[in-house]
């Protein structure tokens, strides 16, 4: 079902891009917070779920524990924090269900442009249904889009690649009938979906190779928690169970966060410690294991049960940190004149940024640029009118910073209503010299070569980037709600 039948009219108060994590929370909040207003999910694809329906290789599972990447409003129940695409989006479906919001998306409808009227306040947007096009127009829009460019993977320059007689394969676009049984794969890259793609390859490849130019930390984290409930947690109910079991979660992230940040030598050798005990003794710490920066510099990668380690053991798996000097017809050449011979190559290279899902935003026929812009709290960008991105953090979970953003949207749409305001415009005051810096707190090299196209953060007033979730959770409910804001009746 395309949702036509269930949304004939093509205006609404509210309207949101993407029906993935971040288009769900916000749809949530809204009907929650705001049951009179009118709104609707416009999804370009024909199914609910964002990454978790979109992305298909092998074992594709959240970085993140799920009892926080979870709804606040709807707890993952499952003793397992840990969890793959297929349950992640089944749980996002469950959720979608119960309250309703199902009924509200409409599957394959593509934005191809916004367009905001001063004269109108209101927004056009541009869309594409099967052979149709269509334009809805709404009071004020919410990007839940994410920040991946879900029709381009990150480009890496490897020589020669053009040249290999195998099979290529980028693990965004994976083909569904690939057949790695006994054949020799090669997966470039350390980050976190290489570390997840391997041990699911070497259950039937003949061999997998990780080739890495420098490691990652790769931390081991048990995935099922206990069944059996202390004596506290059996004196209260379950939800409050569940509320607990989360803000728990929350509290030692963030303090393992800190930990590393204020003493990376200390966390250096701890998650080094950890590693040494589950390496087979033919592969040594360094070079494979010891990265080039400190701990939470960029994303940890986490393996589940230590399913990584567990592969290095089967024999199948080895690792390379090297740099490649060409790709020849029937595998790699590396810098060191070692040659990998492969049948297939995967290139875990990493994820091209993008936000607001790419769509051309005009004001008033001129068009918007979002990396010439300040981000405002961290959700809504500098002169851009009744509109707001769902931005997630980049240490803790993803889900947190939407809700984040779904509660403050829902306390500035009541405001400008009890107000009689029409439209919001951040803006930074004359008097203002915004010092910029970067919007995302890592170092990651898909992050390093983002920085020009991505919104611009400063270092004072509600231009800073988030990265406290306590304090933005607070800010979101109790802050200064005008601050810096151009409120038009």
């Amino acid at each position: 079902m395309d949702g036509s039948d269930l949304h004939p009219k093509l205006d609404f108060d509210v309207i949101i891009i993407g029906a993935g994590i971040s288009g769900l929370n916000t749809a949530y909040r809204i009907q929650h917070e705001l049951p009179n207003d009118s709104y609707a999910i416009l999804e370009g694809r024909n199914s609910m779920g964002g990454t978790w329906d979109l992305f298909r290789y092998p074992g594709i599972r959240s970085d993140s524990d799920l009892f926080t990447f979870g709804f606040s409003w709807y707890p993952w129940t499952s003793p397992n924090p840990i969890a793959e695409a297929s349950a992640i989006k089944d749980y996002m479906t469950d959720a979608a269900v119960r309250f309703g919001i199902d009924q509200k998306i409409l599957y394959q409808h593509k934005v191809n442009v916004v367009h905001w009227s001063g004269t109108k306040h209101r927004w056009f947007l541009d869309i594409s249904h099967l052979d149709k096009s269509k334009t809805f127009t709404a009071r004020f829009i919410v990007f839940g889009t994410g920040y991946y460019d879900y029709r381009q993977p990150l480009h890496a320059e490897i020589s020669g690649v053009e040249k290999f007689k195998g099979m290529l394969v980028h693990p965004q676009f994976w083909p569904q009938d690939l057949d790695c049984e006994n054949k020799r794969v090669v997966v470039i890259g350390s980050g976190a979906t290489a570390i997840t793609i391997v041990p699911k390859l070497a259950e039937t490849a003949g061999k997998v190779t990780l080739l890495q130019r420098s490691p990652s930390y790769i931390m081991s984290i048990p995935n099922r928690t206990s069944q059996k409930k202390n004596f506290l947690m059996r004196l209260i109910p379950n939800a409050a169970s569940l509320k607990l079991t989360r803000f728990l979660k929350l509290l030692t992230s963030r303090i393992f966060f800190l930990f590393c940040r204020a003493f990376p030598g200390v966390a250096e050798r701890m998650l080094r410690r950890g590693t040494i005990r589950q390496l087979p003794a033919d592969i040594p710490y360094n070079p494979h294991f010891k990265p080039r920066y400190k701990p939470w510099d960029q994303r940890l990668c986490v393996c589940p049960n230590g399913d990584f380690y567990k592969s290095l053991h089967t024999g199948k798996v080895e690792i390379k940190t090297d740099t490649i000097k060409q790709v020849t017809e029937s595998g790699i050449e590396l810098s060191s004149g070692e040659v990998l011979h492969a049948d297939i190559i995967i290139t875990a290279t990493g994820l091209k940024l993008q936000f607001a899902g790419g769509i051309p935003i005009f004001i008033d026929g001129k068009n918007y640029h979002l990396h010439d812009k300040f981000m405002w709290k961290g959700m809504m960008m500098e002169d851009l009118p009744n509109a707001a991105l769902v931005i997630g953090y980049t240490n803790i979970s993803w889900t947190l910073g939407a809700d984040v953003t779904g509660i403050f949207v829902c306390r500035l749409l009541k405001h400008l209503q009890r107000k009689k305001y029409s439209t919001v415009i951040p803006r930074v005051p004359e008097t203002m010299h915004l010092k910029p810096q970067k919007m995302l707190d890592l170092n990651s090299t898909y992050i390093s070569k983002a920085e020009n196209d991505l919104p611009r953060t400063a270092n004072t007033g509600p231009w800073q980037p988030r990265k406290n979730y306590f304090w933005d959770l607070i800010s979101a409910k109790y802050g200064r709600i005008e601050e810096s804001l151009e409120l038009i009746p």
